[in-house]
């Protein structure tokens, strides 16, 4: 019989594309993991993948194999579910990245509760605003708040985004309120950590406008602090200003533009078909917890 082992393997090296990131994630060498595969090739007595210098393919029998491999594992996970879901004893450790600010303000604050119940599982939670290759890190998820691409991983969306225009009262005082989308060009604006276009939807549909600032910074929480201190015009998330709007030290301005709809807020893994029950619990702990009309929002 096959060893499930070399199963898991094989199904690693397929979803990452790599036998070394297949081993990183797994915890074995790239040797070992060579080793595996070419163990159960010879099981099979059939080649699962061409192999050259620069990457890993399927062949047609190895594709054939794959599918139904990720039924069996997925069928396996689902039993461990089931048993995991009765004793709600999950174990191990469950490897998350997010965004700096929102990981700050509305992950951290909400895990002591799904660590309560969830005693045996430890999290890694790392912070960071640059893109992360969660699969070449060995990330189990990532929480992303962007207008998503076609990849190879699978996104399920948490949460819609709405971003607004906005400056301090002091700044408008001193400086006008702009009461249509050209004035901007005569304003201060503080542009995104990674420089990127502002993608507005207004009367005119969507449009992409590339703000010109004085500050230039990687760090999105120094860009919030600039807004409210008064240096210019920034486009900044709800769940990142809501306080701010509500007690004053924010206005929001130009309220015919948004930003672009199509950015939302959503959990990012590698595979639907092999999904880890602890990954799951997770994502469904935090869709549960923002909701269709988030906290922030209210």
């Amino acid at each position: 019989m096959t060893n499930l082992g070399d199963l898991e393997i094989f199904a690693k090296v397929v979803s990452t594309g790599s036998m070394s990131l297949a081993g990183r994630a797994l915890g074995f060498s790239p040797a070992v993991v060579s080793k595996r595969i070419k163990r159960l090739e010879d099981r099979l007595g059939t080649r699962l993948l061409q192999r050259t210098t620069r990457q890993i393919s399927l062949t047609e029998a190895g594709q054939g194999f794959y599918d139904r491999v990720l039924g069996i594992l997925a069928g396996i996970e689902e039993a461990e579910y089931y048993i995991s879901g009765r004793s709600a004893q999950m174990q191990g450790t469950l490897k998350v990245t997010a965004p700096t600010s929102f990981g700050r303000t509305h992950v951290a604050p909400h895990l002591k509760s799904f660590m309560d119940m969830h005693s045996g599982l430890a999290i890694n939670l790392v912070l960071s605003d640059e893109f992360t290759d969660i699969v070449g890190e060995g990330f189990d998820l990532a929480i992303r708040i962007a207008e998503l691409t076609d990849s190879s991983l699978v996104a399920r969306r948490l949460a819609p985004v709405r971003r607004l225009l906005c400056a301090s009262p002091d700044y408008l005082a001193a400086n006008g309120t702009p009461q249509v989308l050209d004035d901007l060009k005569h304003h201060r604006c503080l542009p995104a950590h990674n420089n990127d276009a502002w993608r507005l939807e207004g009367p005119e549909g969507l449009l992409s406008l590339r703000p010109q600032g004085m500050l230039v910074t990687n760090s999105s929480e120094v860009v919030r602090e600039a807004v409210i201190s008064g240096l210019g015009i920034a486009l900044r998330s709800t769940w990142d200003i809501s306080r701010e709007l509500k007690d004053g030290r924010l206005v929001h301005i130009l309220p015919a533009y948004e930003g672009s709809s199509n950015v939302t807020l959503s959990a990012v893994y590698p595979s639907r078909q092999f999904l880890p029950s602890k990954v799951r619990l997770f994502i469904d702990f935090l869709a549960e917890v923002y909701g269709p009309v988030p906290y922030w929002e209210r």
